[in-house]
């Protein structure tokens, strides 16, 4: 069962660093993962939007659910002042 508590301090620290640059660790199953850098560009009641630009001028937006991070299937990592802080 997912501890309301939990999840609304996950939804409190996510929405704190809203423009600030993140690292993200996404597990896509069977042993594979990727890590990428981009911007926490928004927070809403359920999701949370990162944004992904490449080498390529491309810009991708990729939304997680709070529960991602509760299941430890994201994890989000902030980059401050050149100094990595974990979120969550």
């Amino acid at each position: 069962m997912i501890d309301k508590g939990e999840l609304f301090q996950i939804k409190r620290d996510i929405e704190g660093c809203v423009g600030e640059k993140v690292q993200l660790t996404a597990n896509k199953g069977r042993k594979k993962s990727f890590i990428r850098e981009g911007v926490l560009e928004n927070t809403y009641p359920s999701i949370f939007v990162v944004k992904f630009e490449n080498e390529y001028d491309n810009t991708r937006r990729v939304s997680y659910s709070y529960t991602d991070i509760l299941t430890k299937a994201v994890e989000l990592v902030v980059c401050k002042d050149d100094k990595k802080i974990q979120v969550c």
